[in-house]
C-alpha cells in the first residue's frame, strides 16, 4: 500500500523492500557489510518525521558499505512480532545476518548518523 504523507520517499531514497518471509535470505546474501532495516507504518507521524529528515539530507544517510531495507509492519505484522516492536519507526542494524542493535524512534539526524558511523567504525569498515 502506498505511503500517503511522504509519497515519493522510497523513490527518492531507494531501499530494498523485504518482508518477514524474505528477510533472512536477503541478510544472508552478505552483499554489504552493514544492513539497516527500517520498520515503518503507513500514516505513522513519527515515521514521516524520519522520512522527511532523511530526504532533507539524503547524502548524510547513504554509505557505500550500507544496504537499506524496509518493511511496512502494518502490512506485515509478523515482522513487528519477530522484533518485539512497541513502536515505530524502528531501525535494526545488521552485520550480515547478525543483529548488532536497534535504533528506536527517531533520535534526530545527527544522532542517527553517529550511531551508524559508530557501528561502521567498530566493524573497521572504511
Amino acid at each position: 500500500m502506498a505511503d500517503t504523507a511522504v509519497p515519493q520517499f522510497f523513490e527518492q531514497f531507494p531501499m530494498q523492500r523485504v518482508d518477514s518471509a524474505s528477510l533472512d535470505a536477503v541478510l544472508a546474501e552478505d552483499a554489504h557489510p552493514l544492513n539497516i532495516l527500517f520498520l515503518w507504518g503507513r500514516d505513522c507521524p513519527n515515521c514521516d518525521i524520519a522520512k522527511r529528515a532523511m530526504l532533507l539530507a539524503a547524502e548524510r544517510f547513504q554509505w557505500p558499505q550500507v544496504r537499506w531495507l524496509h518493511d511496512n509492519v502494518y502490512d506485515d505484522p509478523a515482522m513487528g512480532t519477530r522484533f518485539g516492536l512497541h513502536g515505530i519507526p524502528a531501525f535494526f542494524v545488521f552485520a550480515g545476518a547478525r543483529k548488532l542493535g536497534r535504533i528506536t524512534s527517531w533520535p534526530g539526524a545527527q544522532a542517527f548518523v553517529d550511531a551508524v558511523e559508530k557501528q561502521l567504525n567498530q566493524l573497521s569498515i572504511p
